[in-house]
């Protein structure tokens, strides 16, 4: 029998929204934190397929949220197509070398990097019970070439958005081995196990609209084209952040089987504006969460009021913050839960 968050996803509405949190395996949690400190650094802890089968696990022990989603990182495709990954304290994610110094055809392809998170998968398949949804996930092509242009993460994408203008072939051969590698990698996930998958375009609010179709809806479309012809049931959910009025758009025309929406987003609007019919995830800010109070409690009710008639999956806008008590988390199951 299908989970409950599977089956919204397919745009069955049941008898409530289920519940998962981005980054809901991470740092807020203190099995995780013990986890990390005795196996070092992040991308080791991504390559050890156990230690991250179990981080997986963790927050579906502690909340029994509906969903679980694989513990890895969108950076592992340009790790596999060749950069070399680190995470440095302090510092955040860094590639190198950054495509604004090598070109992409000069890189090494090690689609092997990606042989333990398919691991990963088949183990907390494994472990986990049928009435949870195992969620795999990739980069969005945009996303993923910000970083691998730069070499690390920026404020306004300056060097991938210089590249569109400047040397739109360029930048689009970078796109296109994006797309077939996520199509292998999330393919992959799905024979080991995952049951639905998400794209996280969590930089597609830089693009101006013309650029938003070429950039972000384009290479989606492609994945999710892709990824249909090979596994045409599993979900495909797309979260463009900060995306706005262009959030239609993306849904109608990315072939997308659910659309995330972040905290900036009016829940109303999207229910009126989506197209019908389509499942909508999100959309709680996550400083909400941090907070707590009456003040969670009464922005989740208007979000479950507001897609009271559609699909709903309740999610944060993004990801959770680090210092989020756990007691908010579990009054927030609560109010979700009725």
């Amino acid at each position: 029998m299908p989970g409950l968050l599977l089956e919204t996803l397919k745009g069955n509405r049941g008898s409530r929204s289920p519940i998962w949190l981005m980054r809901q395996a991470g740092r807020y949690l203190p099995e995780y934190r013990a986890l990390r400190a005795e196996k070092g650094g992040f991308l080791e802890l991504v390559h050890d397929s156990e230690a991250a089968a179990e981080v997986t696990l963790q927050p579906i022990r502690r909340f029994g949220f509906d969903g679980a989603i694989l513990f890895s990182d969108i950076l592992v495709i340009p790790h596999a197509l060749g950069q070399d990954l680190a995470f440095l304290e302090g510092e955040g994610p860094h590639l190198s070398p950054p495509l604004t110094d090598t070109t992409l055809n000069a890189l090494q392809r090690a689609p092997e990097r990606l042989e333990p998170i398919y691991r990963t998968v088949r183990l907390v398949r494994q472990q986990l019970g049928n009435e949870t949804t195992l969620l795999g996930f990739a980069g969005s092509p945009w996303t993923v070439a910000t970083y691998m242009i730069a070499g690390q993460g920026s404020r306004d994408h300056r060097a991938a958005r210089l590249l569109a203008y400047s040397d739109p072939a360029a930048l689009q051969a970078i796109l296109d081995a994006i797309v077939t590698a996520s199509v292998d990698y999330l393919s992959g996930q799905i024979e080991a196990g995952a049951e639905a998958v998400q794209l996280f375009d969590s930089w597609a609010g830089s693009l101006a609209p013309a650029e938003f179709e070429r950039w972000v809806i384009a290479p989606n479309a492609a994945i999710v084209s892709a990824l249909k012809a090979r596994h045409p049931n599993t979900p495909v959910i797309g979260f463009p952040k900060g995306s706005g009025e262009k959030l239609p758009a993306y849904a109608r025309e990315t072939g997308v089987d659910a659309v995330g929406i972040d905290e900036t987003i009016d829940p109303r609007w999207a229910a009126r504006e989506l197209p019908a019919g389509m499942p909508v995830q999100g959309n709680l800010d996550p400083l909400l969460l941090l907070a707590g109070g009456d003040q969670l409690e009464a922005a989740a009710r208007r979000i479950l009021d507001a897609f009271a008639e559609r699909p709903h999956v309740f999610n944060l806008g993004h990801g959770i913050d680090k210092t989020t008590p756990i007691a908010h988390v579990e009054r927030l199951l609560e109010v979700v839960r009725g």
